[in-house]
């Protein structure tokens, strides 16, 4: 059997044709995702709901939730074409090494203003970083724009405006690159502090990060984008507090968001620190449902976080993280993986990892399967929860609403779901909660009357 290090060196050969090997598993990857979304687009060529549906949905709506599927499935695979293909040419044409000499230059001509300290590889590759992360984004407008302000300007969700799109995407760049920077540099000082031994501090740091973020998200960053008004009294607010007062939930604050500020899809959620939580609620969501439906779906939310589903999430991150920093650390040092790229002599531990996350592509699809799988399980138990509050019907109804408002697929290739959904079909949820139709909701409920 071969050693570790025999098996580095084994990998480490100047006979192995890495670029190939990356180039045929990006097209691989490609070609598997197409595959699970072209079952998907057979199913949305189906004429009737799923029969727990077909009550509740009429052949109008049904219609239309599947015109929408498949305009969206159509849009994703000329996007993902579209990524391919630019990745391709990025290895083709040697993208990286170029792109590191540009990042390599333009450090040199703003050596004036930065300390001595800050010249070395790891300045060099956060410029990398912040070049990278601007072209990406440029790159990315042309489809952005497409989706928002014809995909679904079409079907009447848009609710941006030109100005807002694209002073998102700048505040969306600034943040990337401001936070982003000094994460990269953290996680490179360790990787360059601690040699091979990286992996346990490299987990630590990155667990830090996230719970700095889940502290610092709701009250710094989401404010840059979305206004945030605190809900006011009434039978809504009482409700939502006797909720979270029977389920000890450390809710400290009520907001409504603008979310129609973007676009009409709804939705509800909470945030924060384990004791101080913050809940905010769609306005759309308040104008399109009752009070004991917003209820329900915040019981479905507080169930999340009484079956520590968050903590299990960070947990599953832990362990992914632990087997990609794994392999990654057999690749690190692989000097025939950077020359296969166009880097001679020196090998930069940010174009590494960049290589390697290609490299593991295979490993990211199972991930993504267990991802799914897990939080698909998790949204069942919030659901039973909720059941068990006695919200079950509100739930249902609210769900109901939140598919036909959000044209939100209601069938689904279960192969294709399992890889690609985090959470379970409407049909799905439905029988799960045991649901039985006496009444049309939603939309259609509104045209009947």
């Amino acid at each position: 059997m071969l050693s570790l290090s025999d098996t580095l060196a084994l990998l480490d050969s100047p006979t192995i044709n890495w670029k190939s090997i990356i180039v045929g598993l990006t097209v691989g990857k490609y070609a598997f995702e197409s595959y699970l979304s072209y079952r998907q687009y057979q199913v949305l060529k189906r004429t009737q709901p799923p029969a727990t549906l077909k009550l509740e949905i009429s052949k109008k709506t049904f219609d239309k939730t599947q015109d929408y599927g498949r305009a969206k499935s159509r849009f994703g695979f000329i996007s993902e074409t579209i990524n391919l293909v630019e990745n391709l040419v990025f290895i083709k044409y040697d993208y990286l090494p170029k792109l590191w000499n540009v990042a390599g230059v333009l450090m040199s001509r703003m050596s004036f203003i930065l300390p001595k300290a800050f010249s070395g590889v790891i300045t060099h590759s956060v410029f990398f970083f912040g070049v990278n992360t601007i072209i990406a984004s440029l790159l990315s407008i042309p489809v952005s724009y497409y989706q928002t302000f014809v995909l679904e300007e079409k079907y009447g969700f848009n609710k941006s405006t030109k100005k807002l799109f694209f002073t998102d995407l700048i505040k969306g760049q600034l943040l990337t690159i401001a936070l982003g920077s000094p994460v990269l540099a953290g996680f490179l000082k360790i990787l360059d502090s601690f040699g091979d031994s990286f992996i346990f501090y490299t987990m630590m740091f990155i667990l830090g990060i996230q719970l700095l973020f889940m502290t610092i998200y709701p009250t710094v960053i989401q404010p840059l984008f979305n206004k945030f008004t605190p809900l006011e009294d009434g039978e809504l607010k009482s409700a939502i507090e006797d909720l979270a007062r029977k389920n000890k939930f450390p809710c400290t604050e009520l907001y409504v968001v603008d979310g129609s500020k973007r676009s009409s899809h709804s939705n509800a959620y909470f945030t924060g620190l384990p004791w101080s939580k913050k809940i905010v609620i769609f306005d759309t969501l308040i104008e399109h449902s009752t009070t004991e439906e917003i209820v329900a779906v915040l019981g479905h939310e507080i169930g999340h976080w009484k079956l520590n589903h968050i903590a299990q999430m960070l947990v599953y991150t832990q362990a992914h993280l632990f087997i990609f920093f794994s392999l990654f650390r057999s690749f690190i040092h692989n000097k025939s993986l950077y020359e296969s790229f166009g880097f001679k002599g020196i090998y930069p531990t940010i174009i590494g990892f960049q290589l390697f996350s290609d490299i593991q592509a295979p490993f990211d699809t199972v991930s993504q399967f267990a991802s799914h799988l897990l939080s698909r399980k998790n949204e069942f138990e919030a659901d039973a929860f909720a059941t068990e509050q006695g919200y079950a019907p509100d739930l249902a109804r609210s769900l109901i609403k939140l598919s036909t408002e959000n044209l939100s697929t209601v069938d689904a290739d279960w192969l294709y779901a399992s890889y690609t959904y985090s959470h379970p079909i409407l049909s799905e949820r439905l029988n799960a909660l045991g649901y039985v139709s006496s009444e049309k909701v939603g939309k259609d409920a509104e045209k009947e009357d």
